[in-house]
């Protein structure tokens, strides 16, 4: 990123205030209708055929035979669970990046719908790998009706994998760049015809590296748990939002770990 684009930086600190920018109503506004309509399919039952409310994530679905349309519907279910998590917490990011090449590239709308298109790319890839575990725990007969974990043995290592996690110091890394990107696109600007892509991409591993296995969790707690999901999108939001170095992953990993050991412990017990 060249001298100009880094004294830009410093309009850039006060991200929120983005969002009530003339020039960037536009931009918001759109990123909030898709996330609305993630949402909005979410809470109607993420396309699994039943409405799923908060105050009833038990209920149960009748099982489906692994045909192409059913892995494509629950590929599509998956990738736009992820697109209403994930899509509010790149908003800064995105907002920055519109911002940034409005004023340097002198070039907005397409470009930003190439950033964001390859950070949302990174979370199709998750879903397609996540769709790919899907099947092999349900033709396993690892998950129950609600696709949650039928399995205590699969279920305590998916809290203590997600608890571990929260512990590395690569978890720690990718959640100090993905809460700065101010930092990322001073440090990471590239041209290009696919530099948007390829900076939306870097962008989407960053948030992927933090969030993972946190989203593993829902095999744990039921793929279509309106519960499970709000409470992780939940977490995601304070867990980027909240200074770097902060108690939270270290509480919650631990939270985790204990809650898989004992799990696990019950195996033993007769």
């Amino acid at each position: 990123m060249d001298s100009t684009s880094i004294e830009l930086s410093s309009e850039l600190k006060p991200t929120w205030r983005l969002l009530l920018e003339p020039e960037q109503r536009l931009i918001t506004a759109a990123l909030v209708l898709v996330a609305a309509c993630a949402w909005a399919f979410i809470l109607a039952g993420a396309g699994m055929g039943k409405k799923v409310g908060l105050d009833d994530p038990s209920m149960v679905i009748a099982p489906m035979p692994w045909e192409p349309s059913y892995a494509v519907a629950i590929f599509l279910m998956w990738w736009i669970m992820m697109v209403a998590m994930m899509l509010p917490n790149a908003t800064p990011a995105i907002l920055l990046y519109d911002r940034v090449a409005r004023r340097i590239e002198n070039e907005s709308g397409r470009t930003t719908l190439l950033f964001t298109s390859g950070y949302l790319l990174i979370w199709g890839a998750f879903s397609l790998a996540a769709v790919v575990l899907h099947w092999v725990l349900d033709q396993s007969g690892f998950l129950t009706k609600d696709m949650a974990s039928a399995s205590t043995a699969v279920g305590g290592l998916v809290l203590l994998a997600a608890g571990l996690w929260q512990l590395t110091p690569m978890k720690h890394a990718c959640l100090v760049r993905c809460q700065n990107p101010l930092q990322f696109l001073t440090h990471g600007w590239c041209r290009g015809r696919l530099a948007p892509v390829r900076m939306g991409l870097a962008h989407g591993l960053d948030c992927l590296g933090c969030c993972w296995a946190m989203m593993g969790l829902l095999f744990y707690g039921g793929i279509i748990n309106t519960a499970w999901i709000v409470g992780l999108a939940l977490y995601n939001v304070l867990d980027k939002s909240l200074p770097a170095g902060n108690l939270l992953p270290g509480l919650v990993g631990c939270a985790l770990i204990f809650a898989g050991s004992l799990v696990l412990i019950s195996l033993l017990s007769f």
